[in-house]
């Protein structure tokens, strides 16, 4: 029996549907009892989401408004921690993308302070899960913030605000999504896991998430195209949003991220030009990664016709990536090497091998582009 499982399901509060956010936020800030409340959001999702935010106009409350620097970063942290400490913040909400609910989580943690995310998109499960990813402000990946000890006290959105994002980060968050199965399988499928209940959990949660895109997925994109509130854009986005953290929520370490994130952090360390390319973009391209080092080459062959429909990106080489400098894939691959949970996976993993399956799959999308 695993005994070092750390168990965080997800935020206190979740609702995701038509007024959620004008009909539960006012009644949270008051269960909160906040006072001053520092609004932390973009730019252009900021214009989106105003309508939907009446409870702004409520006069029981100091509201402090703060545009973030579009990075998830610690300096950003820092001047958010200052915000608060300056005007005696109570309660944080961030309305905004998944950086930005990553940059709220973090804030909340080293700030203690409580806070609540308003996502004003679906690309990936960021407002859900215990960790922000970090950057530096010149978009470098600086690794991971993880705190298990807080989580938000609502995550709360509409889907008529999130549909009206661009559909380009709505595909690239099925891709992120698609990854929890394509990470966790065969990892959760160990038999010495198999009696593990939470574990079992995870599993069954990336099971929902592959299947409903496997199902659905080209329904919802066509809809959200036309700005369709359909059953079928609502529930993927849910998927994404809410369920894909459940996954890692409930798995832990064995089933939050293996070789594609690995992959995508590498890149966007060693490579500066790769943060042209969303997360889910970056992580599409992963999951073919993670299928080659698990010689899956069949299974890459069947995710060809759903690569090509979505255009999702086959290669480095494709993606105008792929370094000039053989010690920059030297890096990446000893990065790679570095991550706990790549050595998850139950396959021989070391330097020599990460290396030449990265240049084998370059080598094998040739047939593809």
């Amino acid at each position: 029996m695993l005994n070092n499982m750390k168990i965080k399901c997800g935020p206190e509060y979740y609702m995701y549907c038509d007024k959620a956010i004008e009909n539960e936020v006012p009644s949270l800030l008051k269960e909160h009892q906040a006072k001053n409340v520092l609004i932390v959001h973009g730019t252009r999702s900021w214009q989106v989401a105003k309508p939907f935010l009446t409870f702004l106009n409520d006069p029981n409350y100091r509201f402090v408004y703060h545009t973030y620097s579009g990075e998830c970063s610690y300096q950003e942290a820092g001047v958010l921690d200052q915000i608060i400490q300056d005007n005696n913040i109570d309660f944080v909400i961030g309305v905004g993308g998944g950086k930005l609910c990553d940059l709220v989580g973090v804030t909340g943690h080293l700030s203690n302070v409580t806070y609540g995310v308003i996502p004003t998109l679906a690309s990936n499960c960021a407002p859900w899960t215990p960790l922000s990813v970090m950057y530096k402000e010149n978009g470098e990946a600086e690794g991971k913030s993880e705190h298990y000890k807080r989580q938000a006290a609502f995550l709360i959105t509409d889907p008529n605000l999130v549909i009206d994002s661009p559909v380009e980060y709505f595909i690239a968050g099925l891709a992120d999504t698609l990854a929890k199965w394509y990470e966790s399988v065969a990892i959760l499928e160990q038999s010495s896991l198999e009696n593990e209940p939470f574990l079992q959990m995870a599993k069954a949660a990336t099971e929902v998430c592959r299947q409903a895109i496997l199902n659905d997925g080209s329904k919802a994109i066509e809809d959200m195209k036309h700005k369709v509130v359909s059953d079928e854009f609502v529930r993927l986005s849910e998927i994404i949003i809410a369920v894909a953290g459940l996954v890692g929520g409930l798995g832990d370490k064995y089933a939050r991220n293996a070789a594609a994130h690995a992959l995508h952090d590498g890149m966007g360390k060693y490579i500066p030009a790769s943060h042209e390319y969303l997360h889910g973009e970056k992580v599409a391209y992963g999951i073919l990664y993670q299928l080659a080092l698990e010689d899956k080459w069949d299974e890459i062959d069947a995710l060809m016709p759903m690569y090509k429909e979505l255009k999702l990106p086959l290669s480095m080489h494709q993606m105008n990536l792929y370094p000039q400098d053989e010690q920059v894939v030297d890096q990446i691959v000893a990065f790679m090497d570095g991550k706990e949970k790549v050595h998850l996976i139950p396959i021989e993993i070391n330097p020599a091998i990460l290396k030449d399956k990265l240049l084998r799959l370059e080598d094998y999308m040739t047939r593809y582009q």
